[in-house]
């Protein structure tokens, strides 16, 4: 409370001596002045708020004809997404011997057997490069959505050369 009061004795205090001095300025002083206070707040106001306005309003109607076209590119591949989901996904030719046979053969792979299990096939192959081996199971998974349900490698002496035991399941196109 007591630092309230003081504060108020201080603010009329200088209040007196502002009008004091205003007081001792003549009248064309004080219209110089009345003017060149009127100037400066002018000044602020256009500096702190209607420059900054009138700039970013000027970089939206430059960066406008852009966003509108980035709008049309991001409908127009919203539109070809939405037609790609309606088209059902190409099916995969059913897994057989003989298609595992086939592309086995596409990348130098023999297998030692094949045994075809319903929708499994069990496949053993002994002296296989490890790296042609992964490499022909993801094609399968691309080309066919044949999926690697166990997998049993040994390494041999020679290097990148393995033995591996597969069983492979033919995925469903839902499941994709």
């Amino acid at each position: 409370m007591k630092a309230a009061a003081q504060f108020g004795a201080q603010l009329g205090a200088l209040r007196e001596r502002a009008q004091t001095w205003w007081l001792g300025r003549t009248e064309q002083e004080r219209k110089f002045l009345a003017v060149g206070a009127g100037i400066v707040v002018v000044s602020l106001v256009y500096a702190l708020l209607l420059a900054p306005a009138v700039e970013g309003r000027d970089n939206l109607r430059r960066a406008l004809p852009q966003l509108r076209q980035q709008a049309a590119q991001l409908q127009t591949m919203a539109a070809e997404a939405q037609a790609l989901s309606a088209t059902p996904a190409p099916s995969a030719p059913p897994m057989t011997r003989e298609a595992l046979v086939a592309s086995m053969a596409q990348r130098s792979l023999v297998a030692g057997s094949i045994t075809m299990t319903g929708e499994y096939a069990k496949a053993q192959f002994n002296g296989v490069s490890f790296a042609n081996l992964v490499s022909w199971l993801d094609a399968q998974r691309r080309e066919n959505r044949i999926q690697v349900q166990d997998a049993a490698f040994t390494a041999l002496p020679a290097v990148g050369q393995v033995d591996a035991t597969l069983t492979l399941r033919q995925a469903s196109a839902t499941a994709q």
